[in-house]
């Protein structure tokens, strides 16, 4: 400002010319003329901060931009962090890489913000006691030594922070609606509304005056809790906030590493009481614990409805020749049984389970439910085996005889057709007892013995529930002499003992 008070005392004052005092103060003379002319000395507003340009990481942004850009495409968890693009530039350019952390972390922020967030204002929302939201996440698990990619729902209640969690193997309407009852029933109330985003599983169109097409199965639901629904606006998942934070919590705390168990329902009660136990901590902004707020919560609880509901669907299915029908767009497979091949069955169809039912509704056989878009078959053999134990004549000219694995199979061509009946009536009695993953090991292991007949079936089956020790293979060794007589008369005894010295009676 010195300098420009000067400017203008050499033009003003003392008479020079622009062209002089451009000369004196190695001025450009647009700038001396400029402030010669300027009439508006008001404070001026400064200027926001440019974001910085990071010119050091200039011959890398392009190669930087490219990873953030595929990320696009891959799950949030797996895209790159800051330490991981320096770790991978680094690797790259082992010699010429001179940049610090530090800097490649404010790049790959700045970049991260302009292609995954947009620029919105967010007002905080105020949450009252007993409402809640939901929301799903994803998790992997083994059932019985198998995994699975399977979802869990997340019910979070913002006022105390207390949070409930639900696993499964889909994310359909079933197990929304089982996961919510199951939660109300464990905190013995129903929030009076539920928060949810525009899942497909409740929404079926979004209106153009923001209001919802809902399904009539979960319109069901709703009136029969009674509670309101609240729909987040498009791409505003900040309105649940809540629950956001809180499936990531649950995976973190509950589901790190893969859980493994024997049966998904039994998991879950454990789930809702490791729920229970969490709610002893503190709030992270109030000062009292998530379990004595969540009582202010239990408080504005709308009560449980008299009847139960029972989270289910109706569908009905033409079986084939078999007796099997089809579900999923024909990839999942169920069997009934023999009796209702070829014809329509009504099916029951659970977050956990398939149910087929005969002409009075009454269950046939109970399979658990399948998931997954790719082709899988279920199989519940009794019935089958039942029938064919039968009419075991008939055994080689059915289509169940090619669904068999290959032991049974091998198994019943080795054995006599007289003796086939009182086998596969064994097999059946082995399915209804231990099912039908070990009668076929009881058969597997028939084979090694070369035994054919009820009665070593069930010995070794006995044998294999560890019922009786294991009887190991013996093998004759060379050089033993074949015996070439039996003695099966009273009389041959007689003849030996008197050679022998003794006296016949």
């Amino acid at each position: 400002m010195t300098q420009k008070d000067d400017i203008r005392k050499m033009f003003f004052s003392e008479g020079l010319n622009i062209s002089n005092i451009a000369e004196i103060t190695k001025h450009d003379r647009k700038a001396v003329r400029e402030y010669i002319n300027k009439d508006d000395w008001n404070a001026e507003i400064p200027k926001a901060n440019k974001q910085c340009s990071f010119p050091k990481l200039e011959p890398y942004k392009k190669e930087i931009d490219e990873w953030l850009h595929e990320d696009l495409k891959t799950r949030a968890k797996q895209r790159h962090t800051a330490k991981r693009v320096y770790d991978r530039l680094c690797k790259a350019h082992k010699d010429d890489f001179d940049c610090s952390y530090r800097t490649v972390a404010g790049y790959v922020s700045m970049k991260k913000k302009e292609l995954f967030h947009k620029n919105e204002d967010y007002i905080p929302l105020e949450h009252f006691p007993g409402e809640a939201q939901v929301d799903f996440g994803e998790a992997d698990f083994h059932e019985n030594g198998r995994l699975y990619n399977g979802s869990y729902l997340n019910v979070s209640f913002p006022y105390s922070n207390a949070g409930f969690i639900q696993l499964f193997k889909g994310e359909n309407l079933e197990c929304l609606l089982e996961g919510l009852k199951t939660i109300f029933e464990h905190i013995g109330g129903v929030p009076f509304k539920l928060w949810f985003d525009n899942t497909k599983t409740i929404v079926t169109k979004i209106l153009m005056n923001k209001g919802r097409k809902i399904t009539a199965d979960f319109l069901k639901f709703k009136q029969h809790y009674g509670f309101d629904m609240v729909f987040c606006n498009l791409n505003a998942g900040h309105e649940k906030g809540s629950v956001e934070r809180k499936v990531g919590y649950h995976r973190r705390n509950f589901l790190v590493p893969p859980p493994n168990f024997k049966r998904l329902n039994d998991f879950n009660k454990e789930l809702l009481e490791m729920c229970d136990d969490d709610r002893k901590r503190e709030h992270y902004r109030k000062n009292a614990t998530i379990e004595e707020l969540f009582k202010e919560d239990l408080k504005r609880l709308l009560c449980l409805p008299n009847n139960e509901y029972e989270v289910c669907k109706y569908v009905n299915v033409k079986t084939d020749k078999c007796g099997r029908f089809y579900l999923n767009e024909g990839l999942h497979e169920y069997s009934s049984a023999p009796k209702y091949s070829g014809t329509h069955i009504n099916v029951k169809i659970t977050a956990y389970e398939v149910i087929p039912l005969d002409e009075n509704n009454r269950e046939i056989v109970r399979h658990s439910r399948m998931y997954g878009n790719y082709k899988q078959q279920r199989m519940e053999w009794l019935p089958y085996l039942t029938q064919l134990a039968r009419k075991p004549g008939a055994f080689k000219y059915t289509g169940i005889y090619r669904m068999m694995p290959d032991p049974l199979r091998q198994y019943l061509d080795e054995c006599k057709k007289g003796e086939r009946g009182s086998i596969l009536h064994a097999i059946a009695k082995l399915t209804q007892i231990d099912g039908f993953e070990q009668a076929v090991k009881t058969v597997t292991e028939a084979l090694k013995y070369d035994v054919h007949d009820a009665d070593s079936i069930m010995a070794i089956h006995n044998r294999l529930i560890n019922i009786l020790p294991e009887l190991k293979l013996v093998k004759i060794p060379k050089g033993i002499p074949e015996l070439k007589k039996c003695i099966n008369k009273a009389s041959d005894y007689d003849s030996l003992l008197i050679k022998g010295g003794g006296h016949k009676c």
